[in-house]
């Protein structure tokens, strides 16, 4: 099972959307450099199709990513098209599992569980937001470890955290790719992270601080965090 989740990890860092836009990134008071965010997502997705091309071909069963999608939510409904649009361009089967926002919490853990069990399922993701009645937390870690393609279970961040090797949420993989592909230099660098969602802002802080010679290598940078809270210069 964990090995045929590789090919969901190239997968998992070529679908974020907003690594698809262009960015600008200040190399330097006065100049920009302009990173073509879709450029590279057509690289990994090219490289993903490679390796479930060779997983398979090896004699293994195609991997597959199972999506819950609960609700009516028009965002997350978009975001599930273009991850299911995304894994069927690199060759992994998918499917998406939709129930309505009046479902009880214990009937969502009850089909996370079923799937867990599924021998079948390489990947599961449920889509976030939920409706206020579900516990979110208590949903990611329902989800098991190994099939976590989202990296929020508690173990998969408890892992990142202590530089080891693990399923990362989208978002953060996927900036990290830029930095990684495009060379920009972190080492001894200082870097402001905009932003402490548990999600984006603090796996991306977590990744460019990390030590380079971990078994997760990280980007060795002195990391500042902001948020809402933090003081507006004079």
């Amino acid at each position: 099972m964990a090995a045929a989740l590789r090919p969901l990890r190239a997968f998992s860092r070529a679908a974020v959307e907003p690594c698809a836009r262009r960015l600008q990134l200040s190399a330097a008071r006065g100049d920009a450099v302009v990173i073509s965010g879709r450029k590279l997502a057509r690289q990994i997705r090219q490289e993903a199709r490679h390796e479930v091309q060779q997983w398979v071909a090896a004699g293994n069963r195609r991997p597959h990513l199972s999506v819950v999608l609960v609700g009516e939510d028009p965002a997350s409904h978009s975001y599930v098209i273009n991850k299911t649009k995304a894994a069927a361009d690199v060759g992994i089967s998918s499917e998406t599992i939709l129930r309505p926002a009046s479902i009880t919490e214990e009937e969502l853990l009850e089909l996370i569980s079923r799937l867990n069990n599924d021998a079948a399922v390489d990947g599961l993701l449920v889509q976030l937001p939920l409706p206020e009645h579900i516990d979110e937390r208590r949903v990611c870690n329902a989800v098991s470890p190994h099939k976590d393609v989202d990296g929020f279970h508690v173990l998969n961040v408890g892992r990142m955290c202590l530089d080891q090797d693990s399923m990362l949420p989208a978002t953060p993989w996927g900036v990290w790719e830029i930095i990684q592909r495009t060379g920009i230099p972190t080492l001894g660098r200082n870097v402001v992270v905009a932003g402490r969602s548990k999600n984006v802002g603090m796996p991306i802080a977590m990744l460019l601080h990390t030590d380079g010679s971990h078994e997760r290598p990280g980007g060795d940078a002195t990391v500042t965090i902001s948020h809402r809270y933090t003081p507006k210069s004079s």
